[in-house]
């Protein structure tokens, strides 16, 4: 195998890439950055139409390649819909970002079944889906699959069952995608963000952002670009022979004591 110039190790010219969850965001941040990098970028979102219009005029005006697909990612019928409506667009898939999820709050005993049933549909059940839609496309020519978890995956936290449990099964899924399609040249991690800054997140949480900056090594909570820039990463030709695994994008959190 050919080895690659440094400077052609982040240049995703002629590469199309499918972001879920990407009308704001991280999966906004990272469709952005990887249009930067020169990819052809599907900017999947469910209702957000106005604002995933908005990442394609954004990435459209800076000279780059986007459209919009809008889909429910729960139904069979849907998914391969939407891969079918990218590679028909674009023509091919080289890199799936499954970004799109749900973060409620809730106790065990409050918790509805159907509460239940929904982050594992949203959570997990998405991120199955996209992928065997997603490697269908991509047997034969190589690809890269990486999968948004989180730190929760980890690291139990009280009202987040439901949450935690989704994203500890990314994690494991990824590993075994990982040993299925490794075999046919598709690598297959995963990113697990820590808090992550938005939009009146301070207002809402003072005492968790406070908690967190003065505990975290780094002092800050982590920005959409962060994540993005770890995904560019995973998917580029650095990461070669990097597949199965999970990359923390969390200032230091996890290595910090908890005693």
């Amino acid at each position: 195998m050919q080895t690659p110039s440094v400077n052609q190790l982040l240049d995703f010219s002629n590469k199309i890439i499918l972001v879920t969850g990407a009308s704001r965001g991280i999966g906004a941040g990272t469709a952005k950055r990887f249009a930067e990098a020169g990819a052809s970028v599907a900017v999947h979102y469910r209702s957000g139409a106005e604002e995933a219009a908005a990442i394609v005029t954004d990435i459209t005006a800076n000279g780059g390649s986007a459209h919009a697909f809008p889909c429910e990612l729960t139904t069979e019928a849907g998914v391969a819909s939407l891969m079918d409506a990218v590679v028909s667009h674009f023509g091919g898939l080289d890199i799936l970002v499954n970004n799109a999820g749900i973060f409620p709050v809730s106790t065990i005993k409050d918790m509805a079944l159907a509460d239940w049933q929904q982050m594992m549909a949203v959570n997990t059940d998405s991120i199955f889906l996209c992928t065997r839609e997603a490697a269908a496309h991509m047997k034969g020519k190589g690809g890269a699959i990486i999968n948004i978890a989180s730190i929760a995956g980890m690291n139990a936290g009280p009202e987040h069952a439901h949450y935690n449990s989704s994203k500890a099964a990314v994690l494991m899924f990824t590993q075994s995608a990982a040993q299925e399609f490794g075999p046919v040249g598709i690598r297959v991690n995963a990113v697990s963000p820590g808090v992550i800054g938005r939009d009146g997140i301070r207002g809402a949480w003072p005492d968790g952002v406070a908690r967190w900056e003065a505990k975290a090594p780094l002092g800050r909570m982590g920005t959409p670009m962060d994540i993005a820039d770890a995904c560019l990463f995973l998917a580029s030709p650095a990461a070669s022979f990097i597949t199965g695994a999970n990359l923390p994008v969390e200032g230091g959190i996890m290595a910090t004591p908890i005693y």
